[in-house]
């Protein structure tokens, strides 16, 4: 896949851990706090709740490691399926604020509609086709390649 591929697939990982990690295993911190330097934007929107911040922490941290894997084993349709998982997440989650800004000031609304924005962006470049050949990838997983090129070596076709 394409270094864009990778890249937006490296960032939406980078950002599921920052955003899962804390959710996870710091949920009052993350309830108080986040996103830190922007404001406080979950307190405001509702009391505290352990089991559905950690929730929100585990599903971060689970679409971070399907990130990484995908980073290890490329391929279109692994990059597809990546992108139709962060996309499907970014489309409902930035339609959830969107729809709840009567809350917030104004700069709090821009600062979570230019984020998720951001976050469904990467999303939707994971499902633009790109070429195999611009990355040098096969396409193929380490274990696949390890096999294609042992057959290779010996003649064998697959």
């Amino acid at each position: 896949m394409s270094r864009l591929h990778s890249a937006a697939l490296a960032l939406s990982a980078a950002l599921a851990f920052f955003v899962g990690g804390w959710a996870f295993f710091a949920p009052h911190s993350f309830y108080d706090s986040f996103p830190g330097v922007l404001g406080t934007w979950i307190s405001i929107d509702g009391p505290f709740n352990e089991h559905l911040i950690r929730d929100v922490g585990a599903m971060y941290l689970a679409l971070g490691i399907a990130s990484i894997g995908g980073l290890v084993w490329r391929s279109a349709a692994v990059f597809r399926v990546l992108g139709l998982a962060w996309t499907v997440f970014g489309v409902l989650h930035l339609g959830y604020h969107a729809m709840h800004l009567e809350h917030v000031d104004a700069e709090t609304a821009v600062g979570s509609i230019v984020s998720l924005s951001i976050s469904l962006a990467l999303g939707i470049v994971l499902l633009i086709p790109g070429s195999l050949r611009s990355s040098g990838g096969t396409g193929q997983g380490p274990a696949d390649a390890a096999t294609t090129r042992t057959a290779a070596d010996t003649g064998v076709l697959r």
